[in-house]
């Protein structure tokens, strides 16, 4: 067995109730690593013939929580949440921050694999070796901080009776759904601590969909053997000692961004992405700062950046709000897309999202999408349930968030996500909306524009993705650019935080995984093979979709409508994004991926890949 991994995945049928040992060969682990690599693997292994007919929100479906060999070594703590994504049908690697991979690497396993369905609401509980399905009917229901509060309670004193020699327990690492989780809104996420969640792909709808409401794991053993401890130390500092440096990430993370990126690079969603430039200086990072946060330099297991920050409204009619930084995505799509410009109203609106389990750029881009229906007059106040959803109202946009979650009213439609509802209310009013829809594949956009061209996404990055709007995993040319999903999916399947790995040259990172594993890897071979051989199979799932859409790529390997728009304000006014220019450069990313000139793998390149199941299955798109 290759180092690094504990050795051993815990499978579990929530509807047998049954538990198992799951091993894979290492020449499986050598070319998927773990994480989002081996999650594609699995799900083409095990689903890949009957792709097109697997509801992502039925019982065939699985919901994979998976480490890699570099959790618990690289410093920051993170594991991938994956399956059949409820949003695009196919798949994401979707990774959120937290000890929990540690705790589970560290209690013996590499990742959880959940199949079935429970008969009434559950929970996971894992302590190394012993593990149970335990009722959470008590639970159901209860939100993220009510969720968190109650499950520590019981784990710890579950863990003090059974183990009472060991005294006073800590905390046990918990994933969970929230009510828009149990009542499966496809923009549902797998939640950790508070705030911190894996939102693409709408994961939180899966586990809500199995009525699996947390799982919670406890694990009291060492991290496993690595190949050469002393390197693994010696690059651990480096990247420490890079982090430590990074004084604007450390004392303002992503937060700095909320004004610069609107305000310098136009590139930043305004009024569901009519605007990309605003100049509104109350959203400063200085205001958050000064005004809302009250605890700076937080921090994951082992991270040395510690981006993370505790804002609280401290007084006004949103006083008491409580969450995270919030970080850029949620400044901007639960702040300037919706028109609110103040710490405190971005505040609370992100305190309710976090609250109710909805990923706040999901969401977000669902109301923005649904507040430029009612200004141009396509959705009414009577249609919205009496909320009058002008741009700039906090509490309108709350109060459509809670409708959201519990799929109440128009809450239902829009709970089905932005394409799904603009599919159902173009329906419904004869008009066709997808124009105003900022999705692509399902996937609402990240907050990240590219008309004026000065963010780092490229005009044809979201289009060719293959995990569609993802802004964490774009297309990309030359494929080693640092910014290329086909490097980023490294990260994703390491697992570690890419936020620490910025100012670190490239092969650091691949040093590392040797270090940890014994195995040799190259940047070029990782591109070129490993990496492949994941893209191909996502791609492959992307395509075959199901049941309820599929994606023709001559019609939706595109950008959204908006993108095509002239920018109508700031520095610069009246960019746009050619269609043309994007095709072009299309037809030059599908060549290099070894797709054909409609965007399908290539027989050749499949075969080439040892991918001939998947060369087969694509073979009635061709």
């Amino acid at each position: 067995m290759i180092l690094g991994y504990a050795g051993k995945f815990l499978e579990v049928d929530l509807s047998t109730k049954n538990f198992r040992d799951v091993k894979f060969e290492d020449e499986v682990l050598m070319d998927y690593i773990g994480g989002r690599g081996l999650a594609t693997k699995i799900l083409w292994d095990r689903l890949g013939m009957k792709w097109e007919t697997v509801d992502p929100l039925g019982p065939e479906n699985l919901l994979l929580l998976l480490t890699g060999p570099l959790t618990g070594f690289f410093p920051g703590g993170r594991i991938c949440v994956s399956g059949k994504s409820p949003q695009s049908n196919g798949v994401v690697g979707s990774t959120v921050a937290g000890e929990f991979g540690v705790e589970l690497k560290c209690a013996g396993y590499d990742g959880i694999i959940v199949t079935g369905e429970a008969e009434k609401p559950v929970y996971l509980f894992i302590k190394d070796s012993d593990f149970e399905i335990k009722d959470a009917t008590h639970i159901w229901g209860l939100d993220a901080k009510q969720t968190v509060a109650a499950l520590t309670r019981e784990c710890r004193d579950l863990l003090k009776t059974r183990y009472p020699q060991k005294g006073e327990w800590k905390e046990p690492s918990i994933l969970y759904i929230g009510p828009a989780g149990e009542n499966k809104v496809r923009t549902a996420v797998v939640a950790a601590k508070w705030a911190h969640a894996a939102g693409y792909g709408g994961y939180g709808a899966v586990m809500g969909a199995k009525r699996l409401k947390a799982i919670a794991v406890k694990g009291t053993g060492p991290l496993p053997e690595v190949a050469d401890l002393e390197k693994v130390k010696a690059l651990m500092q480096k990247v420490c000692n890079n982090a430590y440096e990074s004084e604007l990430w450390r004392r303002w993370g992503t937060g700095s961004a909320g004004y610069s990126v609107g305000a310098k690079s136009s590139s930043e969603p305004v009024r569901n992405w009519q605007e990309e430039w605003h100049d509104e200086k109350s959203f400063g990072v200085d205001q958050f700062e000064n005004r809302v946060w009250i605890k700076q330099y937080w921090g994951d297991f082992g991270c040395p950046t510690t981006c993370l920050k505790v804002a609280v409204v401290k007084s006004g009619r949103f006083k008491g709000a409580i969450t995270d930084n919030p970080d850029y995505e949620l400044q901007a799509y639960v702040g300037t897309n919706l028109g609110l410009f103040t710490p405190e109203e971005n505040v609370y609106l992100a305190s309710i999202v976090d609250d109710l389990g909805l990923c706040g750029i999901q969401t977000g881009n669902v109301l923005g999408f649904a507040a430029e229906l009612f200004q141009r007059g396509i959705l009414t106040k009577e249609d919205l349930d009496g909320i009058d959803l002008k741009w700039g109202d906090a509490e309108a946009f709350a109060a459509l968030t809670r409708k959201i979650a519990y799929r109440k009213g128009v809450g239902d439609i829009l709970a089905e996500g932005t394409y799904r509802a603009a599919v159902k209310i173009g329906e419904m009013k004869g008009v066709d909306v997808m124009r105003y829809a900022v999705q692509v594949k399902g996937i609402g956009v990240g907050a990240h524009g590219i008309r004026s061209r000065k963010d780092y996404p490229e005009i044809y990055s979201y289009a060719c993705s293959v995990q569609g709007g993802d802004h964490t995993s774009i297309a990309c040319m030359p494929l080693g650019d640092s910014r290329s999903e086909h490097i980023r999916i490294f990260d994703d399947s390491g697992v570690i935080c890419f936020f620490n790995v910025f100012g670190l040259p490239r092969g650091l990172v691949f040093d590392f995984y040797k270090a940890v594993t014994g195995v040799e890897l190259t940047k070029d071979e990782w591109v070129n093979t490993k990496a492949m051989k994941a893209i191909q199979l996502q791609r492959a799932m992307l395509l075959l979709g199901g049941p309820d859409f599929k994606w023709n790529p001559e019609i939706h390997d595109d950008n959204p409508p908006r993108f095509y728009e002239p920018l109508p304000s700031g520095p610069y006014k009246g960019k746009t994004v050619e269609k043309s220019s994007v095709e072009e450069e299309k037809r030059k990313y599908y060549r290099l991926v070894g797709w054909d000139e409609r965007g399908i793998p290539k027989s050749e390149t499949l075969k080439k890949l040892g991918l001939e199941d998947v060369d087969e299955a694509l073979e009635k798109l061709r």
